[in-house]
């Protein structure tokens, strides 16, 4: 075909970057096809001088040997439930003066509102303040410790706090030896971890501390086996689950698991029977033992020299923080993100508080949004159509290291879930991790108001990578 030929023919152009040239291309009767792309690393020059850096080929190698190791200590990880105790027995560095809180490192002058209702609150909880106004002061007096849950070796759903009275799971990776912990449920109603911080909510915390964790605790002491928790969230995902916002079938499998050894401890039968009806308010029941799954599998992979491989993602209202294999505890941080999603009855975008919790340690290991097409009917909660849902989960690859075989999507032919989160591929794809959550309302007291779709910003992916680039040496 000659020149004259091609350029009389019907043209169909691609157009890469910015829509404005489409649209010229539209206003002369062309058709253009779109392509979603961003040039490597957003654009920013330092940080396309890192990723040229990473991809020396002699760094490159030392790389992806140390993200093999990484991915394999994810993959070959086996989380065992072994028991309940409480946090001031059980957590490391825990005690009677210590608030732990989701997300990176934050004082409490600079906490969202939501956190601040739940740090007053669990001080009312511990006695240490007989109101929120005494507790409040008692929080910004310099008194109480704050702690990043991660730093603990624990996770904590939305506001994250757990304080030294409060029950936890306690959960063993069996192939490398680690442990990990998080509080129970408090179900969803008017509750701490969304702020709420009335009587009501001290009633239930003190019900659950007297109650609701002796009776778990007693029937897993009579379990001398443990619980295989990677059994168990495979079979939830073939279930219709993705175990961070959708947990119907988890919570049918975790109750069913414990039912026989809670029936046989010496508690009352009205006591049982509390915890049976408490545990049957709600399908979150097992949130929290998916997320404690998820960390004790991520913990195993952090502090692998040269690995490039996210070990933690985390929010606290505020920041949002990643932590990297290579780059051990390390916080690289940007600003926590609007969730966008349907609102309840009532409520209205300019009500939600800010992306906030240790949850997204589900999509760090691959479930929640990553999973998604596990569990369609997630979409009513979270908004989107179900062909989106199927596309986050196939997405995700592009910025993985490989697919979980233990845990797998039937809708995708068995797919593996997307495993080991690549800072590199985030950054040269421009595609950031897809995350579905609950919104809570930016004010303490209230609680959720939502549930939608957010993304990490890719601030703290850009300041991951630019110090990996300084850490990785030829």
């Amino acid at each position: 075909m000659s020149v004259n030929d091609l350029f009389s023919s019907d043209l169909k152009p691609v157009n890469l970057g910015l829509d404005m040239f489409a649209d010229d291309l539209k206003t002369q009767g062309v058709e253009p096809v779109l392509m979603d792309w961003t040039p490597p690393g957003g654009g920013d020059p330092e940080v396309i001088a890192a990723l040229s850096r990473l991809e020396d080929p002699a760094v490159a190698e030392k790389i992806d040997a140390a993200n093999e190791v990484a991915l394999e200590r994810i993959l070959s990880s086996q989380p065992f439930l072994e028991g309940f105790g409480q946090a001031i027995d059980t957590v490391p560095g825990m005690t009677a003066k210590t608030i732990l809180h989701a997300g990176p490192p934050i004082e409490f002058t600079r906490m969202s509102g939501p956190m601040k209702g739940a740090v007053t609150g669990a001080l009312v909880f511990e006695g240490l303040a007989k109101d929120v106004d005494e507790a409040f002061e008692l929080a910004a007096s310099g008194e109480i410790t704050f702690s990043p849950c991660h730093e603990h070796q624990s996770v904590g759903s939305m506001a994250g706090v757990t304080s030294a009275s409060m029950w936890v799971h306690k959960v063993t990776n069996r192939t490398h030896g680690n442990t990990a912990f998080t509080n129970l449920s408090e179900q969803l109603s008017k509750i701490l971890r969304f702020g709420a911080n009335d009587q009501s909510v001290i009633d239930r915390l003190n019900w659950m501390r007297d109650v609701f964790g002796p009776v778990l605790a007693g029937a897993m002491a009579l379990n001398e086996e443990g619980l295989d928790l990677r059994l168990m969230l495979s079979q939830a995902l073939h279930m219709g689950d993705e175990a961070h916002n959708r947990n119907v079938a988890g919570t049918t499998l975790l109750i069913q698991a414990l039912a026989p050894y809670i029936l046989e401890t010496d508690f009352t039968t009205k006591e049982k029977r509390e915890v049976f009806d408490f545990v049957a308010s709600s399908d979150y029941f097992s949130g929290p033992t998916w997320m404690v799954a998820a960390k004790a599998s991520m913990d195993a992979a952090n502090g692998i020299e040269n690995s490039t491989i996210v070990t933690t993602m985390a929010r606290n209202g505020v920041d949002f923080g990643i932590r990297v294999s290579g780059t051990g505890g390390q916080w690289f941080t940007g600003p926590a993100q609007e969730v966008i999603g349907p609102m309840f009855a009532g409520y209205t975008r300019e009500d939600s508080g800010l992306d906030m919790g240790d949850s997204a340690i589900t999509e760090t290991f691959g479930i929640g949004g990553f999973a998604m097409a596990a569990a369609p009917a997630i979409v009513a909660l979270v908004g989107g159509t179900v062909a989106e849902a199927m596309g986050y989960s196939r997405t995700m690859n592009a910025i993985t290291t490989g697919n979980n075989p233990n845990i797998t999507i039937p809708a995708l032919d068995f797919m593996g879930v997307p495993s080991g989160i690549d800072v590199r591929k985030v950054m040269e794809t421009g595609i950031l991790p897809i995350i579905n959550t609950a919104i809570a309302h930016k004010e303490p007291g209230i609680g959720m108001i939502g549930a939608g779709i957010t993304h990490p910003p890719v601030e703290a992916f850009q300041k991951a990578l630019r110090a990996l680039a300084e850490t990785v040496k030829p």
